[in-house]
């Protein structure tokens, strides 16, 4: 079986997807995850587990430094572990993905965008990837941003009026998970997200040893 890991996985919205492509998944974050949703959780720093020996590698470093949702005066007591997690994957040789929100795209490098409306979800949730020791191909349709997305966390405002801010399980069943207390789903990708990603690696791979 395929061998995933996942760095800083949180509950595990990642990870589903990764199942959903047909890995098994390790999970790693620095604190414990009662709902993580793999197949095994280390509780260790991103920065220094073991990730040799598997045949991908999800990274969601912390992302608070660089989302609209922390003030602005905060962001900088945030850490931020783009560049140094991406040092450790780059210095192994299965392919990885590093994800972050999109005030991060300027330190990703040649990142791709997912949104919600593109997999037919009724959420924006804009997603930015860096792909490495890969090279996949694939087209996406473009966002299509109209009607009223649900909110999985925040608010926004149309013409200065607060839209209403949706519930919990409206919240789960645009995201596509179950499992996950309402923090947790606040920092969560959707796992559509990852098994495209996941699906897309594995067919390149597949197509280039054929040629070979």
């Amino acid at each position: 079986m395929l061998r995933a890991l996942d760095l800083c996985c949180c509950a595990g919205g990642a990870t589903k997807g990764l199942q959903m492509a047909g890995y098994h998944v390790t999970g790693v974050g620095i604190r414990p995850q009662p709902h993580y949703i793999g197949d095994r959780f280390i509780q260790a720093s991103a920065l220094d587990v073991d990730v040799d020996g598997y045949d991908l590698i999800w990274a969601s470093p912390p992302c608070q430094a660089f989302s609209e949702l922390t003030p602005m005066e905060r962001r900088g007591d945030h850490l931020d572990l783009i560049d140094p997690i991406r040092q450790r994957l780059q210095a192994q040789l299965a392919p990885w993905i590093m994800e972050n929100v999109e005030g991060a795209k300027a330190k990703l490098r040649s990142p791709v965008m997912l949104c919600g409306t593109m997999f037919g979800m009724n959420i924006w949730r804009h997603r930015w990837f860096e792909l490495g020791n890969c090279d996949p191909f694939f087209l996406l349709p473009p966002c299509n941003h109209t009607g009223h997305p649900v909110l999985i966390s925040g608010v926004t405002r149309r013409k200065g009026v607060p839209r209403r801010e949706n519930v919990q399980s409206e919240k789960m069943a645009a995201i596509g998970i179950d499992w996950m207390i309402t923090k947790e789903l606040d920092e969560a990708i959707p796992p559509a997200y990852s098994k495209f990603l996941a699906e897309q690696i594995q067919q390149a791979a597949a197509e280039q040893d054929v040629s070979v």
